[in-house]
């Protein structure tokens, strides 16, 4: 009985033993550490031998049981005792004990271990837990990032380094006007005109050659053709080993920040001017009643001296000389008190139309006959308060020094009409407040003025004629008078093209009502009716985007007449917006192309010259849409309205 015992025993210890063995080799081998995970191989060997050992006894046993009577397999010759047998239980017990411990923890497949005791899996378990938390706090920053840089109102884009789009978040969308499915794996001159397409091409240089984060202004094109100023961040964008792989853009859109800026330093000048003016006028001033009192001594001890040498005829004609000068000396410094508003002035309510009538009969006589003089009354009174001498005077002064800007002959304007302010005009001298004003226009085609011509023609003594010719005080005295009246005057030249001179004066209660100058109702609204603006001046360009935007208009933008007509051709447009003069292409010129295309094609001209010149000189023809610089919003905005024929209605109803 202890012999089966014995090899019962044996078997079970070595199936035991051998299927350990087995359950380590395995996963070891399935892990592919059957070479490098020595620890597990080296285990798997030890109970290897184990189960062969105790295979061996369980085969001793057997032959002893099977032949008792041979002598080399007697069970006394297997020197089997109680010892032997508690050893091979207690090994048994181990296996036992591992299969628990390996059912437990599993088997470890790394280097250098088979099991993971609990306190070692707590501690992986929670090193595991860390790290995962780590990967959601990532995986939640880098949305919150995503989020961020999609909803900017900043335009964040990618390139790569040659220049193509790879990333491009909705500011830039709502900056350009592309989605990103338009503009990915584009190249980014695509948003650049030609000069902004080298810009571009240095900044990627720039990148290339190694240079860090660097910011620069340019203009760029939405995708509808408008133009929109843009301040650019650039950074390089780099791999661990310092390579550059792509580049971070971050544009800002500063066209309204420009827009801002450029009228505020506008009005700044404008502040600037006024003051210089006052300044001017208080030195001239002064300068005047102190040149009076010596004038009148000048010509008393003249008139003395004449009366006591009557006999004496050569004295007689040098005096006569002196006196001579003493009165042009008498009309100059009367001319410096006007400007300086020192002169005394008898108000009245003075009729516009007549006094252009007046000085029209004046000048027709005088003026000469290579001047072509024409004169347009308002087709309602107009009646100011002022000093009919000094109306006369601001007529004649800026008539003849539109004579004197016409050696070769041209077309002189006298006009009177009635304007609507919006109180936010920037070339006004001084600037008035809101409201309806008389206006006087005295247009000439003559040689025109350089812009830093045009900012000092009303200082005193500043001229542009030769030496005796003028004295730089007529545009001087008319600026006095004009201010003097509560009014502004505001002026718009071009060289080799002509100038236009504008007077705004208060229009008199007397009168019981203003001219009926005032708009029924609101505009229409574009609903989503492009206008095509060609405009030469980028400031009032910008201007014009704006005011259309805002009412509903789709608008693209022009800087000249070629761009333009290239952009109506490839865009078309409902109403053609054309500044009349400019260089290269006129307005004119302009709409006789499109209209090529186009027969029914409404257009409406602006020009910063009167109507009254413009048609006058034939540059225009009679009868066409025409509105004239300086104009307020709802001008535009009607003026637009009642040029497109399908919104005819709409206005007629309001």
């Amino acid at each position: 009985m202890p012999d089966r015992m014995f090899l019962l025993a044996n078997l079970v210890i070595m199936v035991a033993y051998a299927a350990i063995m087995v359950l380590i080799v395995v996963p070891v081998y399935r892990a592919g550490q059957l070479r490098s995970n020595k620890l597990a191989t080296a285990t798997a060997v030890v109970f290897f031998s184990c189960s062969v050992g105790h295979g061996l006894h369980a085969v001793m046993a057997f032959q002893a049981l099977a032949a008792p009577e041979a002598p080399h397999v007697h069970p006394g010759n297997l020197s089997w005792s109680w010892s032997s047998a508690i050893w091979d239980a207690c090994t048994a017990g181990a296996g036992v004990y591992y299969w628990t411990l390996r059912r437990g923890y599993g088997v470890l497949l790394q280097k250098g271990a088979i099991y993971v005791d609990p306190w070692g899996q707590r501690r992986l378990d929670e090193a595991d837990a860390r790290e995962q938390a780590a990967r959601d706090l990532a995986e939640g920053h880098k949305a919150t990032l995503a989020t961020i840089v999609e909803d900017s109102a900043d335009a964040i884009i990618g390139l790569t380094p040659d220049g193509r789009i790879n990333a491009w978040n909705g500011g830039a969308e709502r900056i350009f006007g592309y989605s990103a499915a338009e503009v990915l794996s584009l190249p980014a001159e695509m948003l650049a005109d030609e000069d902004g397409a080298g810009q571009q091409e240095a900044m990627l240089a720039r990148i290339r050659s190694g240079e860090g984060s660097f910011s620069y202004e340019g203009r760029r094109l939405r995708k509808d053709g408008s133009p929109v100023d843009v301040a650019f961040t650039v950074t390089p964008v780099s791999d661990p080993a310092g390579t550059v792989i792509g580049v971070s853009v971050i544009g800002r859109d500063v066209s309204a920040a420009k827009e801002a800026a450029e009228r505020q330093r506008a009005v700044q000048e404008r502040t600037d001017q006024a003051k210089r003016m006052e300044s001017l006028g208080n030195l001239a001033g002064g300068v005047a009643h102190d040149f009076n009192n010596i004038l009148a001594i000048i010509a008393n001890y003249t008139d003395f001296v004449m009366d006591e040498t009557t006999d004496r005829p050569h004295v007689q004609a040098d005096l006569a000389h002196v006196r001579t000068a003493v009165e042009r000396a008498t009309s100059l410094t009367r001319q410096l008190l006007t400007f300086t508003r020192g002169d005394a002035i008898q108000l009245r309510d003075v009729d516009l139309n007549a006094a252009v009538g007046e000085v029209h009969a004046v000048l027709d006589r005088t003026i000469g006959e290579h001047i072509t003089l024409i004169a347009v009354p308002s087709p309602e009174p107009l009646i100011v308060r002022a000093d009919p001498g000094q109306i006369h005077q601001i007529l004649l002064n800026l008539a003849i020094n539109a004579r004197d800007a016409m050696p070769d002959g041209g077309t002189l304007v006298l006009e009177a009409n009635a304007a609507t302010l919006d109180g936010d005009e920037l070339n006004m001298q001084p600037p008035l407040p809101a409201g309806t004003y008389a206006r006087l226009l005295v247009s000439d085609t003559g040689e025109g003025m350089a812009p830093d011509v045009a900012a000092r023609i009303f200082e005193p003594f500043f001229t542009t004629k030769p030496r005796g010719r003028g004295t730089g005080l007529g545009l001087a005295t008319v600026y006095g008078i004009v201010t003097e009246a509560s009014g502004s005057i505001n002026v718009y030249s071009e060289p080799g093209v002509g100038t236009t001179f504008r007077v705004y004066l208060p229009i008199s209660a007397a009168t019981g009502s203003s001219p009926a100058t005032e708009r029924i109702g609101e505009p229409p609204r574009g609903d989503g009716r492009t206008v095509l603006v060609v405009e030469d001046e980028v400031a009032l360009a910008r201007i014009l985007t704006r005011i259309l935007s805002n009412a509903g208009y789709h608008v693209r933008t022009a800087n000249n007449g070629a761009e333009g007509l290239r952009i109506f051709q490839e865009h078309g447009c409902d109403l053609l917006l054309t500044d009349v003069i400019m260089p290269e292409m006129t307005g004119p010129r302009l709409a006789e192309l499109a209209r090529r295309e186009r027969p029914d094609l409404p257009v409406l001209y602006m020009s910063g010259y009167s109507n009254g010149l413009l048609g006058t000189t034939h540059v225009l023809d009679h009868g066409i849409a025409f509105i004239e610089k300086p104009f307020t919003s709802g001008d535009l905005l009607h003026k637009v309205a009642l040029t497109l024929p399908s919104m005819t209605s709409v206005m007629d109803e309001r």
